[in-house]
């Protein structure tokens, strides 16, 4: 893994590389700049561990003059691909990069960004801005259900004016939305579930809960279900019930026991207890295993399993509400369910986990999604026209 700054100055196109420690990178997302841009786990240098098969590259930038001069303002994780038989490259920042997008000029760290990347061989590259662009309440889904329906068949009881305004920022340079009103053209959920946290107690938390988890969760703890924290040994269980959900309702991860085992030794080695592994047992025996991820003031349920056998005692739900209320001590400001489907409809199977979700009383949001651009060239943009093919028909 390499790194890298790219500084330029709010209103300046100029920039310099210099190299830079995975540790600053770190030190970075830790600092008070760095918590205040909501930076995700997929912006972790420990996240290139995980991702078998990527070149990886730390970016970051800041000031050239002034007082801040040297500082970091932004930092981003690129993850290279090579396409096969070239020695060109798909370069792509899950939910990245971690910058100031309330900037108007944008171009100031996207440009450097862009001819970093062509330098070391990109044809093409893949964002994810972190500002959202619309959201939907629980009531107000719950209401609106029906024969057909989807998402954007209701008014967003919020619009992101920031959202908003990257979105026009970024078309107008050129870049496109994967996918276009698509979700499917994301390689990371554009409809995500939220719980927040801030500001909340616990009794709210509960009586944010539909009745329905409410006494999911009273029968649970009246079962005798316990939840306790797994570690690298329980991850061969926790992968045994994805497979049975896998196979149960009707999806597939693709993901190997490899790449879980490699994930929790990358994010605990990287911060200990950044990934967790939450159990449900019963009579002995664990029925669900969820883990969770922690970075700064945020939260994430990433994945969740569970068994077919004995789900009237509802460990799942005796889970979640656990690792609520552990995100709440922990100071977190929102509790992050990661994707849903934008199906309203309830004789959909994806409509299940929209349901189950929408009963912890958060919030559907709308994030921007993923965007692409090709770099310039007549061969860069012959091979990211080929790519998009390749995309469509695979």
């Amino acid at each position: 893994m390499s790194a890298l700054l790219v500084t330029a100055s709010r209103g300046q196109r100029e920039a310099r590389l210099e190299p830079i420690s995975p540790e600053a990178y770190r030190a970075f997302l830790a600092s008070r700049t760095g918590s205040a841009l909501g930076p995700g786990f997929l912006q972790c240098p420990s996240w290139a561990e995980v991702k078998d098969g990527w070149q990886a590259r730390l970016l970051g930038w800041g000031p050239e003059t002034g007082p801040g001069a040297g500082e970091l303002g932004g930092v981003a994780l690129v993850l290279l691909r090579q396409l096969p038989g070239t020695r060109k490259y798909f370069a792509y920042l899950p939910e990245g990069p971690v910058a100031d997008w309330t900037d108007p000029d944008i171009d100031g760290w996207l440009d450097p960004l862009l001819r970093h990347l062509r330098g070391c061989g990109a044809f093409a590259v893949r964002i994810g801005p972190a500002p959202a662009y619309r959201g939907w309440h629980a009531a107000a889904l719950k209401a609106r259900t029906g024969p057909g329906r989807r998402l954007s068949d209701v008014l967003a009881s919020e619009v992101d004016p920031l959202g908003t305004a990257v979105a026009d920022r970024l078309r107008a340079r050129g870049w496109q939305r994967c996918g276009g009103d698509d979700e499917d053209g994301d390689a990371q959920p554009r409809y995500v579930f939220r719980v927040p946290l801030a500001g909340r107690t616990r009794e709210d938390l509960w009586q944010g809960l539909n009745q329905e988890w409410r006494r999911n969760i009273r029968r649970a703890h009246k079962s005798g279900v316990r939840v306790e924290l797994g570690g690298p040994a329980e991850l061969p269980e926790f992968y045994r019930l994805l497979r049975i959900t896998e196979e149960r309702d009707g999806f597939r991860l693709g993901r190997s026991l490899a790449y879980y085992e490699r994930q929790y030794a990358a994010l605990n080695a990287e911060e200990p207890g950044r990934m967790r592994l939450y159990l449900a047992r019963h009579q002995g025996e664990i029925l669900a295993a969820h883990t969770m991820i922690t970075v700064g003031r945020r939260v994430w349920y990433q994945t969740g399993a569970s068994a077919d056998h004995r789900r009237e005692v509802r460990p799942s739900n005796a889970l979640q509400w656990q690792m609520l209320l552990d995100a709440h001590d922990r100071g977190a400001e929102v509790y992050d369910m990661r994707g849903v489907p934008s199906t309203l409809d309830p004789d959909e199977r994806p409509f299940g986990l929209l349901r189950w979700k929408l009963g912890t009383g958060g919030q559907v949001v709308e994030t921007l999604g993923e965007w692409e651009t090709p770099l310039s060239g007549t061969a860069n943009h012959a091979l990211y026209r080929a790519f998009q093919l390749y995309l469509a028909h695979r």
